[in-house]
């Protein structure tokens, strides 16, 4: 958590310093903060890189350890049809595919 909240304090940061730098500028607020919000956001692809990996690892800990607890997802729809494709093919009969029912309908 700690590692996400620095990326996103420097990242404040930066845009702030540069809108503020933007408006002792003149050049008006609004277009300031637009400006500020595009120069700040390709500074921080550029130089925080280390900071903005730190925090995606973190996040990604964080999502795996709240998959293990929850455990494997487990598709009902597709172990139904599972089944309903192994009886098939134990009984000897083949289900036709979309691609040949639609054909036999022409």
């Amino acid at each position: 958590m700690r590692e996400m909240v620095v990326y996103a304090v420097l990242r404040l940061a930066l845009f702030g310093a540069v809108w503020w730098l933007l408006t002792l500028l003149d050049i008006g607020v609004m277009l300031a903060g637009v400006l500020a919000a595009l120069l700040s956001m390709l500074v921080s692809i550029l130089v925080l890189d280390k900071a903005r990996d730190r925090a995606a690892m973190r996040w990604k800990a964080a999502d795996d350890r709240r998959r293990a607890k929850r455990g494997p997802m487990v598709d009902e729809d597709a172990e139904h049809e599972d089944a309903l494709l192994d009886s098939a093919e134990s009984s000897g009969r083949e289900e036709p595919s979309d691609h040949q029912a639609g054909q036999q309908q022409h």
